[in-house]
């Protein structure tokens, strides 16, 4: 069987041993518990392991249990039935209705109540649940794939978290290694994501020199795959030249790597404060006046977005503008993943 790895991308030893595990469980219908740090690519590999099935015709449905109110959780994932709550107008099928003959994703699953934990467990073993609400038993038939960033063995010990429902999703353990762990894997996605954002921004692809190579290789990545892609696209964005130069790179990276950044060279005789654009600034760059604002926009987007470390409601506050006024923004220059 030819494996899909749904666009995860390396041939470390690191991923090429969890790409041996996932061509094992992927035709199963066992159980899957996938851990790793935040930004690892959790998600990709339970797409990836859908893919694979014998499930992959049928709905791929993801649950994040952490983003989703305690309190509506439980509706979200079994439903509810007509009056059941105070805006519960219509009944509504819940995400393992939807999911019937395919795979259920819950994402952090560390973050559940305990109360629900039981509804899961319940689930797992007998493959049955009620609406809220309701007092119809409703039978289900769905591939469980959890994932979490907790060592939920601590969360057991601790009483956050039930140990049989630990025992019961953690039949086929699968870790996704954190970024610092690939060795050679950072290098082949640090040109595979350059590439992607140059070729969006219509400009020539970016050399990364041996220098800054180096320093890619020596940094921990502490955001893993999530970092480095949010890294590239900014870098594909603010690079002036035709290569990504180590003084290119935020000082995190260079704190990171246990050096201090090159001082910047003063620029002679520059005015003190705020220096206003002039039309001689768009016959340099060859630029007319919408194409110039538009870059000077996209800039301060990225920008703010990298201050904030890609949360969208901090980058709104620093650039004094309303969230959603921030996301009309970025769908409108295609930059929302940022």
């Amino acid at each position: 069987m030819v494996l899909n790895t749904v666009g995860i991308i390396g041939k470390s030893p690191a991923l090429t041993s969890v790409f041996s595990v996932l061509s094992k469980v992927a035709p199963t219908d066992s159980t899957v518990l996938v851990t790793g740090e935040s930004g690892t690519g959790k998600e990709l590999l339970v797409r990836a392991l859908h893919a694979n099935s014998r499930r992959h015709s049928k709905p791929f449905v993801p649950v994040n249990c952490g983003a989703i109110p305690r309190e509506l959780l439980e509706s979200e994932l079994f439903g509810h039935e007509k009056g059941a709550f105070t805006h519960a107008i219509r009944s509504r099928a819940g995400r393992f209705e939807l999911a019937d003959g395919g795979t259920i994703f819950l994402d952090e699953i560390g973050e559940m109540d305990l109360s629900l934990q039981v509804k899961i467990l319940r689930v797992l073993q007998e493959k049955e649940f009620e609406r809220v609400g309701g007092s119809r038993t409703m039978k289900v038939d769905v591939r469980i794939v959890a994932a979490t960033n907790r060592d939920l063995e601590a969360e057991v010990a601790a009483g956050r978290f039930r140990e049989d429902l630990f025992y019961r999703l953690n039949v086929i353990p699968m870790h996704l290694p954190p970024l610092r762990e690939r060795g050679e894997d950072i290098l082949i996605l640090v040109d595979t994501f350059l590439q992607r954002f140059c070729e969006n921004k219509e400009r020539p692809v970016l050399v990364v020199p041996s220098p800054t190579r180096a320093m890619f290789l020596r940094y921990g990545w502490p955001g893993n795959v999530r970092e480095l892609e949010n890294l590239m696209e900014r870098l594909s964005i603010l690079c002036d030249h035709d290569e990504v130069r180590p003084e290119d790179l935020p000082k995190k990276v260079w704190d990171g790597v246990g050096q201090a950044p090159p001082q910047p060279d003063i620029p002679q005789a520059r005015p003190a404060g705020f220096v206003w654009p002039v039309v001689a600034d768009l016959k340099e760059r060859n630029m007319g006046l919408k194409e110039f604002l538009d870059e000077i926009e996209e800039r301060l987007l990225t920008e703010a977005l990298g201050m904030a470390d890609g949360v969208k409601n901090q980058a709104a506050e620093i650039l004094g503008i309303k969230r959603t006024t921030l996301i009309e923004k970025l769908k409108k220059k295609n930059m929302l993943g940022a």
